[in-house]
């Protein structure tokens, strides 16, 4: 058996967001935003790249968020709290750290919705990663 040791280290904290996951939540939400996003993995016709900075603009209107899942969470998890207190609608696909203090501080003030077993994230490339060595959970801030 194989396996993808980048999985179970710190190496990355870019986990692309499964499309099937991704359209079920669409289908429900209709995003129109991804504020976290790459010109290779982008969810949505209107997103932010790493290079504008997802976190200094304005978010409006339905967004999906699958944030970088390293120190820098506790900020786009701020951000889509107040995001979302500013009248945006935001579905955040997080790990469900519920040690964390970011999970205490923001994501208890959403909906949350755990996800059964393990998602299967994709590469930069469109392929599959495997599974997650991690719980998931959706997080939904509403205005």
């Amino acid at each position: 058996m194989t396996v993808n040791k980048g999985l179970f280290s710190s190496a990355t904290d870019d986990w692309g967001t499964p499309q099937d996951l991704f359209d079920r939540l669409d289908n429900e939400f209709g995003f129109q935003l991804d504020v976290c996003a790459s010109d290779e993995n982008h969810k949505c016709s209107k997103y932010f790249t790493p290079a504008d900075n997802g976190l200094a603009q304005d978010w409006s209107g339905i967004c999906w968020m699958n944030p970088p899942y390293g120190r820098t969470i506790k900020e786009w998890m701020r951000k889509a709290y107040w995001a979302s207190i500013s009248g945006a609608t935001v579905v955040c696909l997080v790990p469900a750290r519920t040690d964390t203090a970011w999970w205490h501080d923001y994501a208890m003030f959403g909906e949350v919705r755990f996800l059964r077993g393990r998602v299967k994230f994709t590469t930069s490339g469109g392929g599959v990663q495997g599974s997650a060595p991690f719980p998931s959970a959706l997080v939904i801030f509403r205005p």
